[in-house]
């Protein structure tokens, strides 16, 4: 190897397992990782993490090699990516929440190598009656293994571009599909966020939300890298989220509207004044003005105003932040750090200011494509931009505003109508708590919009909804029909999201 390839290869840059193994030898007594079993110090994790890179490459794993990972959040998950991070391999995350055949879709998608599943989840494994070559349960067994192995640092080489991690995006019209993300793009993820957003290296971050999930995958990884205390929480638990806010500074507390108004309740029912979060919330179109302001006091801290996705980390338009206590009359967006964000029409062209189109992007923090989806990513990456499928406008001073998801479109008549224009207007409303707007057929337009309302008045009628909306925007624009629905009955993501396609099928608009 002559001089240029060395300096080519020393160049490259640096890698998740590299990185880790460099802060735990600088944080080697501080706390890393906590959940309801164990805490972790920076040295006891890396050891573990060895442990376990060492042990799949005895057991025959390979880099490239997939690692299925179906469990609620624990420790352990953690310890599996970060040692897949170190060995080369691509930690496969599965959602639990899917049904049996999106799970069996999932995992035969990757053809893993070797699963990692918990004891709550292995009776899922056994019905679904999957040929795995070796599955690890949590607990006794992966303890003893550890124990076994060798706590060096692993021989693998692993470059920037190799995968480490598979999250799989939600399927509204078929499958899920494995976006894989790469060291580079995980590393450029954790530099856009502490610059962005200007977070202290030893802000902690408290993972409730499933760690299958990128929310929760990218932060907690993202903390490490930089010396932080990850406290783990098995799933959404208000009291139990409030009392780790109570005792832990929080770098970004990650809220979504169905769960925002419990933890609210939660703070008030006990009194408690969190320690410190640098940021609250994500993607502020979805939140009520007044819900903002309310949370925004309580947490006393700005809300990020988000716009990214599991393809994307938080690029592209996730810098701006909503003071504490301001209700906003809009939710425009400051482009993200570190990118280049194009709005495209459909035949790749830029559209001008002013003007919708689709987000197209370039950026460190991209994935690398869906996994074994050639003919999606040629269409995706077209003309070298991933094209993210959400609809946005550049505005006069430079700010971005979101639109919509483009796969949301109503088209009625000729006319193309967003559903969240129609819920912007309904949740500036007191008498609205929450609302989804989706597609319903119909025989003259061929589709037009429907509301599904959350009341906060019960006195609400679906006249008052299509007042409320006439004179705010166009005609053709207001909702053909409202159905009242508690907030019980709205399906929603692992991370409160509304599933807007479930809602379709209730009335028949999808198979």
């Amino acid at each position: 190897m002559d001089a240029s390839q060395l300096i080519a290869r020393a160049s490259m840059g640096a890698t998740v397992g590299g990185l880790f193994r460099s802060r735990a030898a600088y944080c080697r007594d501080r706390i890393a990782l906590s959940d309801e079993r164990r805490s972790l110090s920076y040295g006891q994790l890396n050891d573990r993490v060895n442990r376990l890179a060492n042990m799949m490459a005895a057991s025959g794993i390979k880099p490239g090699d997939r690692i299925a990972i179906l469990s609620e959040n624990r420790s352990e998950y953690t310890e599996v990516q970060l040692a897949c991070a170190k060995a080369g391999a691509i930690a496969a995350c599965q959602n639990w929440r899917q049904s049996d055949t999106e799970l069996i879709h999932c995992i035969d998608l990757v053809n893993p190598s070797l699963l990692f599943c918990s004891e709550r989840h292995l009776p899922t494994i056994k019905r679904l009656g999957l040929a795995l070559p070796r599955a690890i349960v949590l607990g006794d067994d992966y303890e003893t293994l550890l124990a076994q192995s060798s706590s060096r640092e692993p021989a693998a080489a692993v470059s920037p571009e190799d995968g480490m991690l598979v999250l799989y995006t939600s399927g509204t019209t078929g499958f899920p599909k494995g976006a894989l993300i790469s060291h580079r793009a995980m590393v450029a993820r954790t530099a856009l966020m502490y610059a962005d957003w200007r977070l202290d290296p030893e802000d902690g971050f408290v993972a409730w939300s499933p760690q299958f999930h990128l929310s929760s995958a990218d932060l907690s990884l993202a903390t490490l890298l930089q010396g932080g205390k990850v406290t783990i929480i098995d799933g959404f638990d208000p009291a139990k989220l409030v009392s780790a806010l109570a005792v832990e500074r929080v770098s970004w507390l990650v809220m979504v509207p169905g769960m925002t108004d419990r933890t609210v309740a939660e703070l008030k029912a006990r009194k408690i004044v969190p320690k410190g979060i640098r940021l609250v919330g994500a993607m502020a179109d979805l939140f009520q003005p007044q819900q903002i302001a309310e949370l925004t006091t309580l947490m006393r801290s700005p809300f990020l105003n988000s716009l990214g996705a599991t393809e994307t980390g938080m690029a592209p338009a996730s810098k701006s932040l909503i003071p504490i206590g301001h209700a906003p009359s809009n939710v425009d967006k400051q482009q993200s750090s570190f990118c280049e964000v194009r709005l495209v029409d459909e035949n790749g062209d830029e559209v001008l200011t002013g003007e919708v189109g689709e987000f197209a992007l370039r950026s460190a923090t991209l994935f690398s494509g869906y996994w074994n989806a050639q003919q999606t990513n040629l269409q995706d990456f077209r003309n070298g931009w991933f094209h993210m499928g959400d609809m946005g406008r550049r505005n006069a001073d430079g700010t971005l505003s979101f639109i919509d998801r483009r796969k949301y479109l109503i088209k009625s008549g000729g006319e193309n109508i967003y559903p969240a224009e129609i819920e912007r207007v309904l949740m500036a409303s007191d008498r609205v708590e929450e609302v989804s707007v989706v597609r319903q057929r119909d025989p003259q337009w061929g589709e037009v919009p429907a509301a599904f309302v959350v009341r906060r008045d019960p006195s609400l009628t679906p006249e008052d909804v299509i007042a409320m909306c006439r004179g705010r925007i166009a005609g053709y624009k207001l909702p053909k029909a409202v159905h009242f629905i508690s907030a019980a009955e709205l399906p929603r993501s692992e991370t409160g999201k509304i599933k807007r396609h479930e809602l379709e099928k209730r009335l028949g608009t999808l198979p």
